[in-house]
């Protein structure tokens, strides 16, 4: 009953399963310890699926490295050209980036959970130096030699590192009595597809609304965009339960929107996420390393939470290249490096997304004034413009 392996990866999610391949192919053995087995073989035909992510070209780079962003369908995924940010009241300010003035091919793409997963599934089957296993963990086990894993139905699987890749509510974080700072947005991201009467362009487009949240619309292939609604939980609860045609009405009545009629396409009701701030008091322990939202959770506002948690295994392979101690690879000073790595995009992101959401969530007039202000003369300056890019992009730009 006693596996014995070089990483045990504790969640089997897009980024649990990214980083057991990315590991793998690295030359460690991997193990990926997944709650319960899915079935992502969604045929074509089907529905758009609902958990859609705007990834950058840190996320694009790694799967393509990987060569699992070629097996995802193509038809599913739509490039992000350009994106527009629109203020709220009678002098909205107006902020937009496009990928010619960032020298790029897109700013993002736009994938599905399912493609992603289905593409990562159909990789693991073929990778040499991983395994899935499926069970529950209840016990962690510290000695000199390294960690082990002990499992409901009684197996055990001891390796030198464990990560913590099991999402916001992360099981190894809380055995390693690493502290969180948790805050509430008092919303929930509401999110459904729409079909739309005109063609979007590639265009993402973005609502502060004040007191009604953030309305993003994210370009999916053919005529058809995804909606996050990051909407106060009174609001949402409104939005779950009304007509179709009433909400997509709302999304008609945005301002300056320019996507004509929406049609709410299968499955026919939206689903809903409440939205919290979480940030880990570290991202490593003694031979545990956390990646995503184990590590820390943003606010959707600027559509980057996926993003960090594939930054996160690129820091890691790094840091793991980079070990003076091959032979070990839960060493102290190589998870040292990887914390110290990621330390400052994960903080500045985290304070940009809350610093955001506090500014656009108060209704005080002068407020609204000075950022409407601010967000149209931020478009009149095109080296901060470019600068904000580099961030979301996840790579340096020329200048």
């Amino acid at each position: 009953m006693l596996k014995t392996t070089d990483i045990c990866i504790v969640g089997g999610g897009a980024i649990g399963k990214t980083a057991a391949l990315a590991l793998a192919r690295a030359g460690h053995q991997t193990t990926l310890l997944t709650a319960e087995r899915t079935d992502y073989k969604t045929p074509v035909t089907a529905h758009w699926d609902q958990r859609v992510y705007a990834l950058n070209h840190v996320a694009y780079d790694l799967l393509s490295r990987l060569r699992v962003w070629d097996v995802m369908d193509p038809s599913r995924i739509a490039a992000i050209d350009t994106i527009e940010v629109h203020g709220d009241g009678d002098a909205a300010g107006h902020v937009g980036f496009d990928a010619y003035a960032a020298h790029t091919e897109a700013l993002a793409w736009t994938v599905e959970d399912n493609n992603i997963n289905q593409a990562l599934d159909h990789a693991l089957q073929f990778a040499n130096g991983v395994t899935t296993q499926h069970g529950s963990a209840k016990a962690l086990r510290f000695d000199n030699q390294g960690v082990c894993l002990y499992l409901e139905d009684g197996a055990q699987i001891a390796s030198k590192l464990v990560i913590g890749a099991d999402g916001a509510n992360s099981w190894v974080r809380s055995q390693v009595d690493i502290g969180i700072q948790y805050r509430s947005y008092n919303q929930r991201a509401v999110v459904a597809n729409f079909g739309c009467e005109y063609p979007h362009h590639g265009v993402a487009r973005q609502w502060f609304l004040g007191e009604q949240g953030i309305v993003a619309l994210l370009p999916l292939s053919g005529s058809c965009v995804s909606l996050v609604w990051s909407a106060p939980d009174s609001l949402a609860s409104v939005l779950m339960q009304e007509a179709p045609e009433q909400l997509c009405r709302r999304l008609s009545n945005l301002p300056s929107q320019s996507l004509g009629a929406f049609t709410l396409l299968p499955p026919s009701k939206p689903q809903a996420f409440p939205l919290r701030l979480i940030r880990s008091a570290s991202m490593i322990a003694p031979r545990i390393a956390l990646i995503g939202d184990a590590a820390h959770v943003v606010h959707p506002l600027a559509g980057q939470g996926m993003n960090l948690g594939f930054a996160d295994i690129d820091a890691l392979l790094a840091a793991l290249s980079k070990s003076e101690n091959t032979s070990d690879c839960g060493d102290e000073r190589t998870l040292a490096r990887y914390a110290r790595h990621r330390a400052e995009e994960v903080m500045l992101m985290q304070l940009t997304t809350d610093g955001l959401h506090r500014l656009f969530d108060t209704s005080l007039a002068p407020v609204k004034l000075l950022r409407n202000l601010g967000m149209s003369a931020l478009d009149q300056i095109p080296f901060l413009k470019r600068r904000l890019m580099n961030q979301a992009l996840g790579r340096p730009l020329s200048f």
